[in-house]
């Protein structure tokens, strides 16, 4: 079918504006299939696409549909960033305040003109947090191609699920970062069998220095992602919950791997319901452009 004007967006530029998370954005018609969406981010060059929907849902918020070539996501961080980015270019607003419905839920965005590009955070809400099982762990980490050497030495993997699941897995440095090279087809297998969307390989920030890190979800198409929007708010949580500090502050570089350096802002806060975090990055609107899939 034909598709309205589709847009990428570099979703979560460097703070200089470079790299950042390909991600195609259009308006959603309803007389197309999800096999139609998945199809848009293979014929944009883009590993996510985000529909946006015609009009507010009665809570308010604005419908985002989020797909990969494989699969519909309940939540996508820096396809939310390019969203409202993209939302904010069809205004002649300095600022827009609103609020998006995704898989079911909400929440609160804003979106701001900067030099550099768009900036934008949302409420990405409260994130659980497990030990995973013994051998829920052991299958992951030998998925990953983990040596002795690489896991960090004081922290420990954490099931983090700000909706969808996902195993938060530290590593000593970035060297060890850099070697990771997972078996694709069994952690693919090891996510599905534990229902997991993906894994998130880290070295945490210390001090003012930003951490690292690499997410693998090959179990929905995306065999490593420029940037994970959602996994950096699980961090944020995870050093919350374990440090014992009321908030905390982050910025989690990502991407020089696939050579599209990205960076992510995320923070999290102690609550009446649990640990809730905000996530944000910087997005800069590429052309429009016509695709047919």
């Amino acid at each position: 079918m034909s598709w309205p004007d589709v847009t990428v967006v570099d979703a979560c530029v460097r703070r200089d504006g470079r790299g950042g998370s390909p991600t195609a954005v259009t308006d959603d018609d309803p007389a197309a299939t999800d096999a139609d969406r998945r199809a848009v981010a293979a014929v944009a060059g883009t590993s996510h696409a985000a529909f946006l929907g015609p009009g507010r849902t009665p809570d308010g918020g604005w419908p985002v549909r989020f797909f990969t070539p494989t699969a519909e996501l309940s939540s996508c961080g820096h396809g939310t960033v390019a969203a409202q980015a993209v939302r904010l270019t069809r205004t002649a607003l300095g600022e827009l305040n609103d609020r998006q419905h995704t898989g079911g839920r909400t929440f609160d965005t804003v979106a701001i003109r900067r030099p550099a590009g768009i900036e934008v955070w949302f409420d990405q809400g409260l994130v659980a947090l497990r030990h995973p099982a013994p051998d829920e762990r052991a299958a992951i980490i030998a998925a990953l191609g983990l040596t002795a050497d690489d896991p960090h030495p004081t922290d420990a993997p954490r099931i983090a699920a700000p909706g969808a699941p996902r195993m938060l897995v530290p590593v000593h440095d970035r060297s060890a970062l850099l070697r990771v090279c997972p078996h694709l087809g069994e952690l693919t297998a090891a996510c599905r069998r534990y229902g997991l969307l993906g894994c998130f390989v880290y070295v945490p920030p210390v001090g003012d220095r930003p951490g690292a890190a690499r997410m693998f979800a090959p179990a929905i198409g995306v065999d490593e992602d420029v940037a994970n929007a959602n996994s950096t708010g699980c961090l944020a949580a995870h050093l919350l919950d374990t440090t014992g500090a009321h908030t905390v502050a982050i910025e989690v570089e990502q991407g020089d791997t696939l050579g599209r350096p990205a960076s992510v802002l995320a923070s999290a806060r102690r609550g009446p319901a649990g640990i809730t975090t905000r996530v944000g990055g910087l997005a800069v609107v590429r052309d429009g452009h016509r695709g047919d899939n």
